[in-house]
């Protein structure tokens, strides 16, 4: 079940630490992420849109304001893929996957089973018993990828997930990524992805938030009115592209 994600007068502040002064990285910010769709974060670096991700996931805490999920935040399934895998390197591929449904109530057949499908969906069943360090960039990526949907989560949360590979690999990624997202029965999670391509935004988002301003907030949302399944060179897609660049640099 996708889940319905309301952040009001979202604010962090960092006090200063050492050398570094104190800062505010996000002012007052409001945002509505709807059930089932897929939002894209983007705006210039360092601009808060990885923090805003952070308070989303739980890995940290706002200096003011609320961030509301449609149920309590113990009960949604949260999977994460970030820019680097963060596989554990002493075990396999298949057991980075499973690791993730340990204490969920499922014997062993049916962990065995949920992973082969996993690694069938990412395009690498014959690397089940391979382990990461043995693997290319975007094949670790496909194992983290996969390891997310395992919990079939309400809410994936995405990092960059493609900016370490290069681009032939992370367009087939993304496709991958999309038919992920759209396949199966029930709802679709509701998804919040990090990037600073624009196009990759375009190709994978139902609507973009432009973040900008310091401290940052958002300054425009643009919507994505393009079908999917979607073609990477679909001129639509560039249509979305302009708007978003227009709109960071207004």
């Amino acid at each position: 079940m996708s889940s319905n994600i309301q952040l009001r007068g979202i604010s962090k502040h960092y006090p200063p630490s050492g050398n570094t002064a104190a800062r505010t990285v996000l002012a007052q910010l409001d945002l509505d992420i709807r059930a089932g769709e897929l939002l894209a974060l983007v705006g210039p670096s360092g601009c808060g849109k990885s923090t805003l991700l952070n308070l989303i996931a739980g890995l940290d805490l706002p200096t003011q304001g609320d961030l509301r999920f449609d149920r309590p935040f113990p009960s949604i399934n949260l999977g994460v893929v970030f820019q680097q895998p963060r596989l554990l390197d002493w075990l396999s591929v298949a057991e980075n996957i499973g690791i993730v449904l340990a204490g969920r109530r499922k014997g062993k057949d049916d962990v065995a089973r949920t992973v082969q499908q996993l690694l069938q969906r990412v395009e690498l069943p014959e690397h089940a018993h391979a382990y990461p360090q043995f693997l290319s960039g975007g094949q670790r990526q496909r194992v983290s990828i996969a390891r997310a949907f395992a919990v079939q989560p309400d809410v994936l949360l995405l990092d960059e997930p493609f900016s370490a590979l290069d681009e032939l690999t992370a367009r087939r990624l993304r496709q991958l990524l999309q038919a992920m997202w759209m396949s199966g029965d029930g709802p679709r999670p509701t998804g919040v992805l990090v990037t600073h391509n624009m196009l990759e935004a375009a190709f994978l988002a139902d609507r973009i938030a432009v973040m900008g301003g310091s401290p940052a907030g958002i300054v425009r949302i643009v919507e994505v009115d393009v079908p999917r399944p979607r073609d990477p060179d679909d001129p639509a897609l560039f249509e979305v592209h302009r708007q978003v660049m227009h709109a960071l640099q207004e």
